[in-house]
């Protein structure tokens, strides 16, 4: 089978409800005609006219969250500190510092399309998802969380739709060596709108990000807003997720792909190919 990539990115653009309001992207766009003034005043005596076809460049101006599109999150963005579980409780690494093999390695999807919006994903379901799949977790693999949240994405209710990962599932995976894991929805944990009404009636404030505070005790980093993961089968292929290299924040912004090559795959594996 050739090589094959599979696009598990969302686009950045305007006007699309992929955020609560205060978060989404704002880009401005210049094109060639808007672009010729900026062109001309490094070159003094430059004219319109001697440009080839009178244009200029497009670029564009853009202000952005870390946390905006299809992004990686770093341990700091949970917590100060993490590892505390591994017996050397540390400060918590940023988006800079993330190993870099953490972001390159055999990929597992687990479909959970099937839990209602709000639901909490428990260890006993991931435990029963990997049995239904037949894989066994190795240290390393990127573990992706198939929701009903991806077909949702630029749909109004796209921040409250999918199932969120518990403290104790998310727990379950990093046992096991697992060091980034992504999610099609827009927070690996359930949507704050069902969060919300557990809190107000029981005020446990243990409920609250549980899946994103695991980190404290093994760190960790997850994508969220992933696209596409119903095309993907439960394993076979490669998740490449690089972040941008931004110095001491919380996220960055990434192409993640999935890459479907037998030469990537321990010998005897085989790829069923994106569906």
């Amino acid at each position: 089978m050739p090589r094959t990539f599979v696009d598990l990115s969302i686009y950045l653009e305007n006007d699309v409800p992929a955020d609560p309001p205060p978060f989404g992207p704002r880009i401005d766009y210049v094109n060639h005609a808007q672009s010729v003034e900026q062109i001309t005043s490094f070159f003094p005596g430059l004219q319109e006219s001697d440009l080839p076809d009178g244009e200029g460049w497009a670029i564009e101006w853009i202000r952005l969250c870390t946390h905006a599109g299809t992004h990686l999150d770093a341990p700091y963005h949970y917590h100060s500190t993490m590892n505390k579980a591994l017996g050397g409780q540390e400060p918590a690494i940023t988006i800079d510092e993330v190993p870099l093999e953490w972001c390159f390695q055999p990929g597992v999807k687990l479909d959970f399309r099937h839990y209602e919006d709000g639901y909490v994903v428990t260890a006993a379901d991931v435990e029963a998802e990997l049995a239904r799949i037949g894989h066994r977790l190795a240290p390393l693999e990127i573990v992706l969380v198939n929701t009903s949240a991806g077909t949702r994405y630029g749909q109004a209710d796209y921040v409250a739709s999918g199932c969120g990962m518990g403290y104790e599932a998310t727990m379950y995976l990093l046992e096991r060596g697992v060091r980034l894991t992504g999610t099609d929805a827009w927070s690996w944990d359930a949507p704050f709108v069902y969060t919300a009404k557990k809190y107000a009636a029981t005020h446990d404030a243990s409920l609250i990000w549980e899946g994103h505070k695991a980190g404290r005790d093994i760190g960790y980093c997850h994508l969220e807003k992933l696209h596409n993961l119903e095309c993907l089968p439960p394993d076979g292929f490669y998740v490449s997720c690089f972040p941008h290299k931004i110095r001491g924040a919380s996220a960055g912004w990434t192409r993640a792909v999935a890459i479907f090559d037998a030469g990537l795959l321990p010998t005897g594996a085989v790829s069923a190919g994106p569906t």
